[in-house]
């Protein structure tokens, strides 16, 4: 395939150009820049692509909670540092940590193929075979996300919940060498990209545990300006999923909310429709607002291809419509409009004070 950017000769005569891609330290982050990197290669056979690693405030504070930290981009703040001093040209993430709102000159140049974005318990080996429902009672769950946590209170009032940080690694050693744990929470799309399946004794769906926004999807982030870049790595977008995580994202961001705050989302493209259900809770799950909306998201063949086309919540999809692009941001921002409209605010302000005060 011929690549959209200037190539540059080698010794040998042969055109290539180096790609630069920054990743987190992580074995995970490794995984999954490594997958989007070998799909590029493909794509692209003649650019050397260079992957630069490093570590993120997420990554090294490992003693607190998440949402008590208060820092909006844990685990995106020094990769885009590096991408906004030329030291690498694009940054793969998980899509759930990018904020709704990326800092000036940065989009999200593609979205890809969404892995199953449930959440899944892991028990402790002295458990196997069981599930939350069958766990004795008062067993104590580790999770480190407050939106799992308010739901599956909800869920299984005879659990206790404790937090829980580390990467995935670090959370499995946790769980399996010591006797914290009854069970831990992750995300399945995670222990899939690191080959541990066989470690899912449960997977929770919507009526258990609805997920993050974003989660299970990878974000290519790239500097706005940089059109060859933008064009080389929009061939990666998968447009049902850029679908779905532009309304979750928008739903998101006119609700304010965060990891600091219990926001969980449930998508779905059946045909040309879009589905959203959305939800806040309060710390205890006591409190939820919940509702479904849908819309229709047709592709049509009118793909814009200009590459000055604004961005939707962060991203840059030049090559799918604009219409279904609009309507799965408007989806997002009436669905937020309607839980706003019969409380939550006040659900979010109390769960982050709350939060807070811990």
């Amino acid at each position: 395939m011929e690549g959209p950017f200037k190539y540059i000769r080698e010794g040998n005569g042969k055109a290539s150009r180096v790609i630069r891609m920054g990743t987190r330290k992580s074995q995970l982050a490794r995984i999954q820049t490594d997958s989007v990197a070998g799909t590029l290669k493909q794509l692209y056979p003649d650019v050397r692509l260079e992957i630069v690693a490093m570590s993120t405030i997420g990554d090294k504070i490992l003693d607190t909670a998440l949402s008590k930290i208060g820092e909006k981009s844990l685990f995106t703040k020094e990769l885009e540092n590096a991408l906004e001093r030329n030291e690498v040209d694009i940054v793969v993430h998980s899509l759930k940590d990018l904020p709704t709102s990326l800092p000036p000159g940065f989009t999200i140049g593609a979205i890809l193929e969404r892995e199953n974005p449930h959440d899944a318990v892991v028990l402790h080996p002295k458990n196997a075979g069981l599930t939350l429902d069958s766990l004795p009672e008062k067993s104590v769950i580790g999770t480190s996300s407050l939106r799992r946590a308010a739901q599956l209170k909800k869920r299984f009032p005879q659990l206790e919940f404790e937090n829980i940080r580390g990467n995935l690694n670090t959370r499995l050693k946790k769980l399996d060498e010591k006797d914290d744990y009854a069970a831990i929470i992750l995300a399945a799309a995670g222990l899939k990209r690191m080959g541990w399946e066989s470690r899912i004794s449960q997977v929770l769906g919507p009526e258990d545990c609805m997920y993050a926004v974003g989660q299970g999807a990878l974000a290519v982030e790239v500097r706005a300006q940089d059109k060859d870049i933008l064009e080389m790595v929009s061939v990666l977008h998968h447009p049902d999923t850029v679908l779905r995580c532009i309304s979750e994202r928008a739903f998101l961001k006119q609700l304010e909310g965060g990891c600091s705050v219990p926001v969980a989302v449930h998508t779905e493209v059946k045909g040309s429709m879009l589905y959203l259900t959305g939800a806040v809770y309060s710390l205890d799950g006591a409190d939820c607002l919940k509702d479904t909306m849908q819309t229709c998201v047709e592709l049509d063949n009118k793909v814009n291809e200009s590459t000055q086309r604004s961005a939707n919540v962060g991203v840059t999809a030049c090559n799918i419509s604009s219409s279904a692009l609009e309507a799965a941001e408007k989806l997002g921002l009436d669905l937020a409009n309607v839980l706003l409209n019969k409380g939550a605010k006040d659900i979010l302000t109390t769960a982050r004070k709350l939060n807070d005060a811990r």
